[in-house]
């Protein structure tokens, strides 16, 4: 028993010993930078626009400043502008257009770190007009049908830029709040979240609102990082939530979010009854 009891006591005594570490440090850590461009097949300014994460709900992203924004072809390479200054939004030259069969490389220089990614085109296609139906309680219509959630070769992203800002007795009202943008999704996979997902809102239109229907190809990369941002977003919230993670990224260490190359098809359809 007393041998017990010094063992007790030994056991004790080291547990009570605490001795002060001071371990080295460079600073305070580097923050996060979050990447959000995607270029296409179509000639024009294209944007990547860099920010900080968010550290409450609603709260407006802090732009990434001053950065230094590069993208490299198999033998070309463009430097950005940021525009305006402090804005954190980089842009090409008019004169840009991404070529299918090329990779490009995204290389960011910000707080004396630098970000990178890669990424590649895959081919666009061609595809059928979306349809609308009329609302039940009024005059106005709705998109009923864009494209199917699920496809296992070809996962798109779907852009309807909705605009009835010249239909005959809405001349007058502000252009803001005769305009509507929708996104679609078509994606290699079918997840119980996104079949339980809340409700969206719904956006009406009258006749004669014309809308222009774009396609971006998505890489099986890209379509995996949409993805899972809409289970931990859109899709989230539902009877079927996921576990939250990480979000897939093709950003090196410290950087995330994704640089994406898409082809882009697209066709302008008019609302008729």
């Amino acid at each position: 028993m007393k041998r017990v009891a010094k063992y007790i006591l030994l056991l004790m005594a080291v547990a009570g010993c605490e001795k002060q570490v001071n371990w080295p440090t460079d600073g305070p850590p580097q923050r996060l930078v979050i990447v959000d461009g995607t270029i296409i097949d179509h000639r024009g300014t294209q944007t990547i626009t860099l920010t900080y994460p968010v550290t409450a709900l609603n709260a407006v992203p802090e732009p990434v400043t001053g950065a230094v924004v590069r993208i490299s072809g198999v033998d070309s390479s463009w430097l950005l502008t940021e525009a305006p200054a402090g804005s954190g939004k980089y842009h090409t030259a008019p004169s840009f257009i991404a070529v299918t069969g090329q990779t490009y490389s995204l290389f960011v220089s910000a707080n004396k770190q630098i970000y990178s990614a890669q990424a590649s085109m895959v081919p666009g296609s061609e595809f059928a007009a979306l349809r609308w139906v009329k609302n039940s309680g009024d005059d106005r219509y709705h998109v009923d049908f864009v494209a199917s959630a699920f496809n296992s070769e070809k996962p798109a992203m779907w852009e309807l830029l909705i605009d009835w800002s010249k239909v005959p007795g809405y001349e007058k009202t502000d252009t803001a709040l005769c305009q509507a943008r929708m996104l679609f999704y078509t994606l290699p996979t079918l997840d119980v979240s996104e079949i339980f997902a809340p409700a969206m809102e719904a956006i009406s239109f009258p006749a004669g609102t014309i809308i222009e229907e774009r396609r971006y190809s998505l890489s099986p990369a890209h379509a995996e990082f949409i993805r899972e941002m809409l289970l931990e977003t859109s899709w989230s919230g539902g009877f079927f939530n996921s576990a939250p993670a990480n979000v897939a990224t093709n950003l090196s260490a410290g950087a995330t979010g994704f640089f994406g190359v898409s082809a882009m098809t697209s066709l302008s359809v008019t609302v008729t009854p």
